[in-house]
């Protein structure tokens, strides 16, 4: 199964893609009462990003079993794509939403919001490599 560059692709972003469950999408430093304390935005705390999270990060999993269809391994990359995107999106929702609610002095995107872009990278890879596969196939049934 991992016997094509695509499917390493595919599974260096399903792992990339469970880091968000392991490392913080925001973190800021909330000011109260003179006693600084560090905030977190999870993605467990928040439903929408869970199931985001989820989608983002089986797909490309169970997209490597589908070596021998490859046009089902692509559009399962495909969504996995629009799913690390949404997930990109509502994030962001969340930490202006995050931002507004604990008023926050100092704060910074964490390592949790860097890794779908990262996983974006790698889900591009493993489509060309899905497309260059398809072209080598379709050129020996020519010569057949």
């Amino acid at each position: 199964m991992i016997q094509r560059i695509q499917s390493l692709w595919l599974l260096v972003a399903a792992l990339v893609n469970a880091g968000v469950f392991y490392f913080p999408l925001y973190r800021g430093h909330v000011d109260n009462a003179g006693v600084d304390t560090l905030m977190y935005l999870e993605v467990g705390q928040r439903m929408p990003l869970l199931l985001a999270a989820l989608v983002m990060t089986i797909l490309p999993a169970v997209a490597i079993f589908l070596y021998g269809n490859r046009k089902r391994q692509k559009r399962i990359v495909l969504v996995s794509f629009v799913a690390a995107i949404s997930f990109i999106t509502v994030g962001m929702m969340y930490v202006t939403r995050f931002i507004s609610e604990s008023g926050i002095a100092n704060d910074s995107y964490w390592i949790g919001m860097v890794l779908p872009f990262i996983s974006i990278v790698f889900l591009v890879l493993a489509f060309m490599g899905i497309r260059k596969d398809e072209k080598l196939v379709k050129s020996l049934d020519r010569l057949r």
